[in-house]
C-alpha cells in the first residue's frame, strides 16, 4: 500500500469519525426523535459496556473458556454480590481486583 493511500485512509476515517460524533452537534435545533428512540438511546452505554467487557471475560485467546478454573469469573462474581449488597462503585471494583490477585498470584490460576 502507497503512502498517499495511508494518508488518504486516516484522514477518510478522520473526517467519518468527527461526522459521526459531531451528527447532534451540527443542526441549529434538536432533531426531532421518536419516544422508542429516545428510550432506546437510554441503554446506548450499558450495551456499549457489556459488548466490550463479556468477551473479556468469557473468552480467552480468541476461545470461549473451557473450565471453572478460571480467577475472572470468580472475580466477577464477587464484584457483582459486592455491587448488590452495598451499590458501591469502588467496592466492587476492590473486591473483584482482590480475590483475581489471590487467585492468580496466590493459587496460580
Amino acid at each position: 500500500m502507497s503512502e498517499w493511500l495511508m494518508a488518504l485512509g486516516i484522514v477518510g476515517m478522520g473526517l467519518i469519525t468527527l461526522l459521526t460524533r459531531a451528527f447532534f452537534m451540527i443542526p441549529k435545533r434538536e432533531l426531532p426523535m421518536p419516544d422508542w428512540a429516545k428510550q432506546g438511546l437510554r441503554y446506548a452505554p450499558l450495551a456499549a459496556l457489556a459488548a466490550v467487557i463479556v468477551p473479556e471475560i468469557v473468552m480467552s485467546n480468541g476461545q470461549l473458556i473451557d473450565t471453572w478454573k478460571d480467577a475472572r469469573l470468580f472475580a466477577v462474581a464477587v464484584g457483582t454480590a459486592y455491587f448488590f449488597w452495598k451499590r458501591g462503585i469502588l467496592g466492587t471494583i476492590v473486591s473483584g481486583t482482590a480475590v483475581m490477585l489471590i487467585l492468580r498470584i496466590g493459587l496460580g490460576w
